[in-house]
């Protein structure tokens, strides 16, 4: 078969062209503005890119065209198609689908998958339950909305019966409004936690709760639904129907609780002792998403004290945390960080677990960001921007492109919140900034213009 993927460099139409080339389908695509680290996958892949979503492409006649949700019909301000290539493959009665119904009819179908849903920490947890099925010799399959770095890609066929996957609650398709995850069919649902994103789709919480009611209803009598305690939205979401075994994990009367500190804890369920989790990752929210990576394992047949010992060897996600470099100074290295955060509950998330890590005394904590995502562009979520940086010592924004004033949302924090219009701006002012022993952390769910390197680069100058 052969496959033309519209919007190929999303993380997870990327990962469905991996995981398609490697069951032996022809696969192209076509994307608009790539980068890493989507981008240089595919190509180590073979797979031929495309730039633009020219009408053109309709001669190469695939099998059938997937649709990625960054298509729409959307019109050019001269009133010409955005996509004329969709509009194309619609006159011409050409096959398509969406990414979400192709994987579940030629990938999924038959499997035990286990999805991990939720507004934060998805990438993260589904990379780490991968990893306890790997090193306890499941050989599953997966799809991650990142690079695990267990395994360096995204995405992978895998040689046993289960496969974990990333389930999003954004739409599907512009042609089908329902959330990805409808279409995935667990047997295993990680609820991992539930708050209001993506108001360019959801006009609100209650919205989004139907939406992980619909994902419910299609796990069977047999399944597990493991889920936050801490949450009341997911109580919410719970009691409005379950079929399925439920399993808990956070809170004090859960089945699965943690007893000490992130980066070392005992693993209890129900209050009897199973396992003990010693790794290199920081933050309550990281120990969290443990504890349900734990819970989902166990329902495939991963002990608990197995599962626990797997996640001493867990190595995180490209983009969670990761060092992009240090920059010698006398008195201390500047360490340069990229984090994938874009949520404000997400910020704040990542940047107390880097304060906790570091301890007292420690360097500063200074960060970047830009609201890239629909929901910050929309400034839905602005007023949330100085509770977010709490833990920062300055804080970065990059403004371009926004219809909302960032200085103003920012103001509470004073003067240790600063605003560049533009990457070069940005830049100069955390150069100007920066002193010895600063800890300099990217936040952007893009490629933000390439600020790590250009960070790095004028440091270093």
């Amino acid at each position: 078969m052969h496959i033309h993927i519209l919007g190929i460099c999303g993380t997870f139409m990327g990962g469905l062209a991996a995981l398609a080339r490697e069951a032996g389908h022809r696969v192209t695509g076509c994307d608009a503005g790539v980068y890493p680290p989507m981008s240089d996958q595919l190509r180590a892949l073979g797979i031929d890119l495309i730039e633009g979503f020219g009408a053109d492409q309709l001669a190469l006649k695939p099998d059938v065209f997937v649709v990625g949700n960054v298509v729409s019909r959307a019109r050019q301000p001269d009133g010409t198609p955005k996509f004329p290539l969709m509009e194309a493959i619609m006159d011409s009665g050409a096959a398509y689908t969406s990414g979400p119904q192709w994987l579940a009819e030629h990938v999924l179908q038959g499997r035990h998958v286990l999805a991990v849903a939720g507004t934060h920490g998805k990438t993260t947890t589904t990379a780490m339950l991968t990893w306890i099925l790997e090193a306890n010799g499941l050989q599953p399959g997966f799809l991650v909305g990142g690079v695990p770095l267990n395994f360096g890609v995204s995405a992978r066929l895998g040689q046993g019966n289960t496969f974990t996957i990333e389930a999003d609650e954004y739409d599907t398709a512009f042609f089908d409004k329902r959330s990805k995850f409808v279409h995935y069919r667990p047997r295993t649902a990680i609820l991992n936690n539930l708050e209001f994103d993506h108001a360019d789709i959801f006009d609100d919480l209650a919205a989004i709760e139907r939406q992980f009611h619909h994902l419910i209803r299609t796990v069977p009598p047999s399944g597990r639904v493991v889920s936050n305690g801490l949450e009341e939205s997911l109580d919410r979401v719970l009691h409005q129907g379950l079929w399925s075994e439920l399993r808990t994990f956070g809170a004090a009367v859960s089945d699965f609780t943690a007893v000490g500190e992130p980066h070392a804890f005992d693993v209890l369920n129900q209050g009897r002792p199973a396992g003990r989790v010693e790794w290199a990752l920081s933050g309550v929210h990281n120990q969290l998403n443990a504890l349900a990576a734990i819970s989902a394992a166990e329902h495939v047949g991963v002990a608990p004290t197995d599962a626990a010992r797997a996640l001493a060897t867990f190595e995180n996600v490209r983009r969670r945390m990761e060092v992009r470099g240090t920059v010698a100074r006398p008195g201390g290295d500047i360490t340069v960080y990229d984090d994938f955060a874009h949520h404000p509950t997400a910020i704040r998330t990542t940047l107390d677990g880097l304060q906790r890590r570091l301890g007292s005394p420690r360097g500063r904590i200074l960060a970047v960001f830009e609201p890239r995502s629909n929901t910050m562009k929309l400034g839905t979520m602005k007023s949330q921007l100085p509770w977010s940086l709490e833990a920062a010592d300055l804080a970065f924004c990059h403004s371009g492109g926004l219809d909302w004033d960032a200085t103003e949302a920012l103001a509470p924090m004073g003067a240790r919140a600063h605003v560049g219009k533009n990457i070069d701006e940005l830049v100069a002012q955390v150069v100007s900034a920066a002193q010895p022993g600063d800890h300099i952390v990217c936040m952007s769910n893009g490629g933000f213009g390439g600020v790590h390197e250009r960070l790095l680069k004028a440091l270093a100058a």
